[in-house]
């Protein structure tokens, strides 16, 4: 049995499998007619969640049209998984007790490519049903410039050439938004959907850089500027997301096979994404958005799918208890220590003694203290559930190798703002920050790509790798005569870390942290034990 539209009946007589309570043609159809849902970004965490508010809506009749998803990064993805299944996923949530529940997803109608399928794409745009266009292309998605602050060449193009011509992700949005403004200037809402602070700011940042470029080559009218700086025709909220969607995993591909599926294979594309006709998640999940849809919105907070839609202060609370204390710093340890230790998931790292204890110490000691409640979550209650509940879930197959990927555009927001929230504190002293400092000697100690036995080891993609490498040329794993202070340069910069660490006072103790780790086979771990205790 194959996961397609024609298979849908017998599908429907598998017990274990939850299929679609609408008809899928039917909304396929009022989708093309009159689009409301445009998203860009084909990724396991758009089917595995995004996906599924739509589903749930349309399960109950509040809605009557479903999601298009455009992909513009890894078009591999829409030949070879959306397109074979008639766009239907398998989303498999993987318990902590061993239960695997599985849904057909369906809400995605339509797939198509940005680079090749234009014309369809502006179609869509230009109907003013329209609601929003939503994305999960990742942070660096929204990125115009290089790390050294100059624009990318493929970005320096785009102002150059034709609207029409535009390459970059953000540069085809904006010709779309174009195209929508010659249409009618209907409203819309762009939602980012990524795991970065402030994304719908990075989002309107992003197209009115271009769209200034554009009016200043004489591409596009100084009208179509105040269509997209107007916020009652063209808003940006900002959001925060959080469900951990890991590679697929094998177990998860063995349990669909004897449910009676075929071609559950694991696609790897050229590009290195990992994916398929299934999609494997954890249960927990959390959207938070800002009420900023001047087209109208989905119902998305009676979607029972952990969203809720409120103002901006309360978005930008939670989006900081998550990011820079609740989960991403602790997920951020784990990767490099697990890294480091060997451990072949996060489940294995958060179940080493001491990687646990150093969690804890970083979320609860020192990160908890200067938390903002965002009130419709409790920050306490949700480190709980990271720590023990989702971390701790051995059925879910998340590697420190993953979320140790981009780890210099992380550590500035996921330890760098309780820093600063401690600067600024009359009672707080930043001498008592103890165990962020014994991340970061870590993560240096990680990009010697050497494990703490001694042996080469992978080092996760990072766009400053190569000059985070060339800054500590010389250092040699089991010679700690070697370090010169190499680590001075990196440790004062305010871009990787949002504070200068030599001006803050905390240099010396990373570097004291980073050349014990030095040692030879075992210091890392001899060092976790020295400073957490046995």
């Amino acid at each position: 049995m194959k996961l397609n539209l024609n298979e849908m009946k017998n599908i429907k007589n598998i017990s274990e499998v939850v299929t679609p309570a609408y008809d899928i043609e039917t909304v396929k159809e009022n989708t093309m007619k009159a689009p409301k849902w445009l998203h860009f970004g084909a990724g396991n965490i758009f089917r595995a969640y995004v996906g599924k508010m739509q589903q749930n809506l349309l399960n109950k009749g509040l809605e009557n049209t479903g999601i298009i998803v455009a992909e513009s990064f890894d078009t591999e993805i829409i030949d070879k998984v959306y397109k074979p299944h008639d766009n239907l996923t398998l989303s498999v949530i993987l318990s902590k007790d061993g239960n695997f529940s599985t849904e057909v997803i369906a809400s995605i109608v339509e797939s198509l490519k940005a680079d090749t399928d234009k014309d369809t794409l502006k179609e869509i745009v230009k109907a003013p049903t329209l609601q929003m266009i939503s994305f999960t292309i990742t942070e660096k998605g929204y990125n115009l410039k290089t790390p050294n602050g100059e624009y990318m060449k493929v970005i320096e193009e785009d102002f150059q050439n034709s609207p029409e011509e535009a390459k970059h992700i953000m540069s085809i949005v904006t010709n779309l938004l174009y195209v929508r403004f010659k249409a009618g200037a209907t409203p819309i809402a762009l939602v980012s959907m990524d795991n970065c602070a402030g994304n719908g700011d990075r989002v309107r940042a992003a197209v009115l850089d271009i769209a200034e470029h554009w009016v200043e080559k004489g591409y596009v009218e100084k009208e179509f500027l105040a269509y997209v700086s107007d916020e009652k025709k063209v808003a940006y909220p900002i959001s925060m997301i959080d469900k951990i969607t890991p590679r697929p995993a094998e177990v998860v591909k063995e349990h669909l096979e004897k449910l009676g599926f075929e071609d559950m294979n694991i696609v790897v594309t050229s590009k290195n994404t990992y994916t398929g006709a299934f999609v494997n998640a954890e249960a927990p999940e959390y959207f938070v958005v800002e009420d900023k849809f001047p087209n109208g919105r989905p119902e998305l907070e009676k979607s029972e799918a952990g969203v809720y839609v409120t103002d901006r202060e309360t978005v930008e609370k939670t989006e900081r208890m998550k990011v820079t204390t609740c989960l991403n710093p602790l997920h951020t340890t784990l990767a490099v220590y697990g890294c480091l230790l060997n451990e072949k998931t996060i489940f294995d790292a958060v179940s080493n003694p001491y990687l646990n204890k150093l969690i804890k110490n970083i979320g609860y000691g020192e990160a908890l203290k200067v938390v903002d409640d965002p009130k419709i979550l409790s920050p306490k209650a949700f480190i709980d559930e990271v720590i023990n509940e989702r971390f701790a879930n051995k059925f879910i197959p998340d590697q420190p190798e993953r979320i140790a990927t981009d780890t210099s555009q992380k550590v500035g927001i996921r330890f760098g703002e309780t820093i600063k929230a401690y600067l600024a504190s009359d009672e707080l002293n930043v001498e008592d920050i103890r165990y962020i400092p014994l991340v970061y000697a870590g993560w240096f100690r990680y990009l010697l790509g050497i494990d703490d036995n001694g042996n080469e080891r992978s080092i996760s993609p990072d766009p400053m790798l190569d000059m985070l490498k060339e800054k500590m040329a010389g250092i040699e794993f089991g010679k700690p005569e070697t370090y010169k202070g190499q680590l001075r340069e990196i440790l004062k910069n305010r871009m990787i870390f949002g504070v200068d660490l030599e001006e803050v006072g905390m240099a010396d103790r990373v570097e004291k942290y980073f050349v014990e780790m030095l040692a030879g086979k075992d210091a890392v771990v001899n060092t976790l034990k020295k400073y957490l205790g046995e």
